[in-house]
C-alpha cells in the first residue's frame, strides 16, 4: 500500500512540473508572426478603404448631391 501512495505522488509531482513547464513556456508564437500578421491586415485595410473612397467618389457621391439638389429645388 505504502508503495502505491509513494507512486502515485511520484506520478503527480511529475504532471504538476510538466503542466508548470508548459505554462511558463516561452516558446510559441513569435514577435515575427504577430507583425506580420498586423502588417498584412493593414495593408487588406487600407485597400478596401482605397477601393471605397474611389466607389464613392466617382459613382455614388455625385449621384447623391445630384438628388439633393433635386429634392431641394421643387417648384411644386
Amino acid at each position: 500500500m505504502r508503495n502505491l501512495i509513494l507512486t502515485t505522488q511520484i506520478k503527480t509531482m511529475n504532471m504538476v512540473g510538466k503542466v508548470k513547464k508548459a505554462l511558463t513556456s516561452k516558446s510559441g508564437e513569435g514577435f515575427v508572426d504577430t507583425a506580420v500578421k498586423i502588417l498584412i491586415s493593414v495593408v487588406i485595410g487600407a485597400l478596401l478603404l482605397g477601393g471605397l473612397y474611389i466607389l464613392f467618389q466617382d459613382t455614388i457621391l455625385p449621384t447623391l448631391t445630384q438628388r439633393i439638389k433635386e429634392m431641394f429645388n421643387f417648384k411644386g
